[in-house]
């Protein structure tokens, strides 16, 4: 009876263990400037499967992420957020990626500080 007891906890120990989701917070910085651009690396986030949270902050250009770790990581979100035209510290959108994003989100031209009232 002892060893159906050890068993028994021990299997369940093992489930709720293997059951637990492996959420991780993430944040880094996506290059954008606007609402549309806060939509499109949002959407691209989500899109990726394990991102379970994606909320892009205009002014600090910072991506809040929750993820399960064991379906995605990192550079997959970043490589899809690339893919929308949108650079990353350590990916760069391609040119053709780029220019598909509406003119107002054209940030690699822009050097003013979209904070400073003009």
């Amino acid at each position: 009876m002892k060893k159906i007891i050890v068993a028994f906890v021990f299997a369940l120990t093992a489930i709720t263990t293997f059951a637990q989701e492996k959420n991780k917070k993430l944040t880094f910085e996506v290059d954008g400037k606007c609402e549309m651009c806060k939509m499109r690396i949002e959407k691209a986030a989500l899109n990726c499967k394990g991102v379970k949270y994606a909320k892009w902050d205009i002014p600090s250009h910072q991506l809040s992420l929750i993820v399960d770790e064991r379906k995605t990581d990192p550079m997959k979100i970043k490589t899809a957020i690339i893919a929308v035209g949108h650079d990353t510290k350590e990916l760069k959108a391609t040119n053709e990626a780029y220019d598909n994003v509406h003119p107002c989100c054209k940030y690699r031209e822009d050097n003013s500080d979209d904070s400073e009232q003009h």
